[in-house]
């Protein structure tokens, strides 16, 4: 018990300090842009008087370790700044983008592991087949395809030459502002709302980006389910299995998986965190206004303090989809202590 108490604590405290060092990278960064947070706020033609006064209320005349100590202050308040572009602070702004990220990850991390990790077992099992072939073929297309290129074919083909996608954004225009928010997730506040309309409207719009991500995720969480499965399958302990006389489906699924899945946690925890820091392109491309989105906007506009943010909230969310993941592996697995 000691053991695994003093290995939560140094967890603890990489993460916290990982936390702290990710705070000061997206501090400096910040800082040393090529552009200037006040003529974005005020514009280029603003008086330098009125310069010197946003600057002043700003903070930023003042020397840099004194604006990292109020930084890091503000952080440890939940205070990530105001957005010059929307005029919010962007705790606001990241309240109401982030959910349809999440909502694009999640649905994409579901689907990418049903399919995934059956196709890695299969694959493992068939080893060198055809079957094998094919399914290691898919996958590298997966990881060698940019997803931009499969978002932009997957509305030239569906939406603009069959016609059976509906188009870029959340939902058509007949719903919008029509259900109300409770929880940011258009398809959870749909049903809620008891609007069938708006929920397959909104199921519609998520396909191609979901789609595209999954297939993106699946190709990984296969390929990495398929070696776990041919290291676990050479174990003399599934070996032993074979020899009992035990059906091959026994072996494979009550011997061999088990020890599979504990891996997969992993692979499955760094594989989301990767969907909702990496979704940047495709909600771009399918005009989703989610977390992604909303940094590329504020980029293009020398808007910095919603970059940090969004920058350390994705940081943050990796790091500690990380930490559940090694605390799910050392609770699972006896042997790591």
């Amino acid at each position: 018990m000691s053991k695994r108490l003093n290995g939560f604590l140094s967890t603890c405290i990489s993460v916290c300090l990982t936390l702290f060092g990710l705070s000061v990278v997206t501090f400096f960064i910040g800082r040393v842009m090529p552009t200037d947070p006040v003529l974005a706020a005020v514009g280029d033609n603003a008086p330098q008087a009125v310069v010197e006064r946003v600057r002043h209320e700003m903070g930023l005349d003042q020397p840099l370790w004194m604006q990292f100590f109020h930084y890091i202050s503000q952080v440890f308040h939940g205070d990530l700044g105001r957005s010059a572009l929307t005029s919010n602070l962007v705790t606001t702004d990241i309240a109401r983008f982030f959910p349809a990220t999440l909502e694009l990850a999640t649905a994409a991390i579901i689907i990418a592991a049903i399919v995934g990790i059956p196709l890695g077992v299969w694959a493992a099992t068939r080893q060198g087949s055809w079957i094998d072939q094919t399914i290691r073929v898919v996958c590298l297309a997966g990881h060698s395809l940019p997803v931009f290129v499969l978002a932009l074919l997957s509305l030239l083909i569906f939406y603009s030459a069959l016609g059976i996608a509906p188009g870029p954004g959340r939902q058509d225009i007949i719903y919008q502002d029509m259900i109300p928010q409770v929880t940011g997730l258009l398809t959870v506040d749909s049903l809620i709302a008891g609007d069938m309309g708006a929920f397959w409207d909104a199921l519609a719009h998520m396909a191609q980006p979901v789609l595209i991500l999954a297939y993106f995720s699946m190709a990984y969480i296969t390929r990495m389910t398929r070696t776990f499965m041919l290291n676990a399958l050479g174990g003399e302990y599934v070996i032993t299995a074979r020899a009992k006389g035990l059906s091959a489906q026994r072996v494979i699924w009550k011997h061999a998986f088990p020890t599979v899945g504990v891996q997969l946690i992993t692979v499955l925890a760094l594989t989301y965190a990767g969907l909702l820091e990496g979704a940047v392109v495709t909600e771009n491309v399918f005009s989703w206004p989610g977390l992604g989105q909303y940094l590329t906007v504020s980029l293009m506009n020398a808007d910095m303090n919603p970059v940090i943010g969004s920058t350390l909230l994705i940081g943050a969310i990796y790091v500690l989809l990380n930490l559940l993941a090694d605390l799910l592996y050392r609770l699972l697995d006896p042997r790591v202590t």
